[in-house]
């Protein structure tokens, strides 16, 4: 990548790896409970379906989801499903109790499969990294450097959600204010869920 492509290539992944999608929303949701660095470190789990999805679409993955109206939906609604499951886990949180924060491994998981279950992750990857694939090299090198890259923005990107929620969290430390915000991340879920199921396979 030259000079020029990169100066392209960091913002425009830094605005992609901001924008308010079903991972940030989780990340915003989960740092109210959590804690900046406890969701920081769950941020990995999302990092590492990352790194999945970038090795599954230089298979050829996205191809199938392209080609296959019933790969496209299957994968579409189990990660609707398991928005919806987020959803409910927030809205019937008990609230009168002391707040039970979310173990790492938890974290972790609910990032990994939150993205997994996300078609529109794959399609990403699929429409933004090529235009910065050079046709004189080798594909493959260029697109796990790319997506390495990526991957960087994508942690900088995550850490101003989690940044954001943790600020909200530390005010929000009576039984009240934590319904409040339980019933919007489930909310926030419940849209996420919403934006996915009507989300249409790429052409």
């Amino acid at each position: 990548m030259t000079i020029e492509q990169l100066l392209i290539f960091l913002p425009a992944a830094l605005l992609l790896g901001a924008s308010p999608g079903a991972n940030n929303l989780l990340a915003f949701t989960s740092a109210t409970k959590a804690g900046w660095l406890r969701t920081a470190k769950g941020i990995f789990g999302r990092l590492a379906a990352w790194a999945v999805l970038v090795f599954l679409v230089s298979l050829g993955l996205d191809v199938l989801l392209r080609t296959s109206e019933v790969a496209f939906i299957a994968l579409k609604w189990i990660g609707v499903s398991y928005l919806l499951y987020l959803a409910w886990q927030f809205w019937t949180a008990d609230v009168s109790t002391e707040i039970e924060v979310p173990e790492v491994s938890t974290l972790m998981r609910r990032e990994f499969l939150t993205l997994m279950g996300n078609p529109k992750a794959y399609l990403l990857l699929t429409a933004f990294l090529p235009q910065f694939v050079n046709d004189g090299s080798a594909l493959m090198p260029q697109l796990f450097a790319l997506g390495a890259l990526y991957l960087l923005v994508e942690g900088v990107a995550a850490l101003l959600w989690v940044s954001a929620g943790t600020l909200v969290g530390a005010h929000a430390l009576t039984p009240l204010r934590r319904k409040i915000i339980n019933r919007a991340s489930a909310g926030l879920m419940g849209t996420a869920a919403l934006l996915l199921a009507r989300t249409e396979k790429a052409a």
